[in-house]
This record gives C-alpha cells, structure tokens and sequence, in this order.
C-alpha cells in the first residue's frame, strides 16, 4: 500500500512540473511572438504594397492575441500572456520605428487612445479565444463575439465616414479579412449547432455596431466602390 501511495504521490508531482514547464514555454512564446510581429509590423510598413499594410496593421496583431490566448492553461493565464504579448508587440514596434527614425508612441492603433483602444481589445480577444475551447453555449457566444469584433472592425474600416475607415481598404482587403472572420467562427465550433449559434452572434453584434455607430455619426453611406 505505501508503494503504491507513492507512486501515485510521484505521478502528481510529475504532472504538476509538466503543467509548471508548459506555461513557462506558453509565456516565453506570448513574449518572443509579440517582438516578432511587432518587428515584423514596422519594418514592413511603407516597403511593400499598400493593402499589406491594411491587412498586417490590425489583423496581425488580432491573431497573434487568438492564438495566444486560445493555447493559454486558463482564463488567468491567457489574460496574463495575451497582456504580455500585447505589449511586448509595442516595444518592439516602438523600437523598430526608432530605427526609422520616428521615436513615438502612437505606431500601433495611430493615437494615444487607438493604443489603449487596441490593447484592450487584444486582451480581451485573448481571453475570449481561450473561452472559445469549451464545448457548451459558453464557448458558441465566445466564438460568435470573436467574428462579431472583427466583422465590425472591417465593416468600421470599409465604410466611408465611419471612425477608421480607409478608401483603400475596400474591396479586396476588407472581404478577404471578412471572409477569414467568418471562416474563424467555423473553425472555432466543432458541431454545426454551435457554429450557426455562432454565426448568429456574429452577424448580431456587426448589425448592432453598424447601426448605432452610423446614428451616433449620422452617416448613412454604402460601401465604397
């Protein structure tokens, strides 16, 4: 009996360091993820075509919260690490701009409110793509918010008027942004009752932003040509 208690004690103890080692790893990769895409981010900007600086300059930034906080151990440590890659993606942007010879703090998100606007919404996505591996309503909702935040920030950026919205963003960047959105909601669920919830969601919270940001603006314009 006193063996076999100590194995088990043992095998505790030993996934306990394996959990204890994975978000070491998760963390370190949050960190080192978020200087690559920041890097990457400003010394890409202004070289190549102008819609790759559409594309890169949110949605880079959106995937590198998602995948970080849908690896995460728990809603605590994707709230953690989503943080800390949010982060260490705007030092790293910061000191790449410097390099440039443009020393500010608004290269991500365009103003001092656009930085705060844009990291909260990458902690938040963080944690919602962690909620997004439960296998109930719960994770249908988290899903379906998740499409929903991108579709309105394409839709945001697509339409003239509207509070970022950039002429050359429409068409090809918007629809193949949105049509990602829509694929990441699909690929979230695993039943099709869960990805209609979903979708649901989606379309639900895009329809509510295009509606009450174009009465608070008092603009009614269709998309671009």
């Amino acid at each position: 009996m006193e063996m076999d208690k100590t194995a088990i004690d043992y095998a505790d103890f030993a996934e306990y360091d394996r959990r204890q080692r994975r978000i070491e790893r998760h963390v370190l990769a949050a960190f080192l993820g978020g200087l690559v895409v920041g890097l990457t981010g400003m010394l890409l900007s202004g070289i190549g075509p102008a819609w790759l600086d559409r594309v890169y300059d949110p949605y880079a930034y959106f995937a590198l919260a998602l995948v970080v906080g849908a690896s995460a151990s728990g809603w605590g440590w994707a709230l953690l690490t989503t943080f800390l890659a949010a982060v260490s993606t705007l030092v790293a942007a910061m000191g790449a701009s410097a390099l440039r010879g443009r020393m500010t703090f608004d290269v991500i998100g365009g103003s001092a409110a656009g930085l705060n606007l844009m990291l909260g919404m990458l902690v938040g996505l963080g944690v919602l793509a962690y909620v997004t591996r439960r296998q109930d309503r719960w994770g249908d909702i988290a899903a379906g918010v998740v499409g929903g935040v991108l579709l309105a920030d394409v839709v945001d950026r697509a339409t003239p008027g509207f509070i970022d919205s950039e002429a050359t963003f429409w068409p090809g960047p918007a629809l193949f942004i949105g049509s990602l959105s829509v694929g990441l909601v699909f690929a979230l669920r695993r039943t099709a009752g869960g990805r209609m919830r979903a979708l649901a969601v989606t379309a639900l919270l895009a329809g509510l932003f295009v509606i009450v940001l174009a009465e608070s603006l008092g603009t009614w314009f269709p998309l671009v040509p």
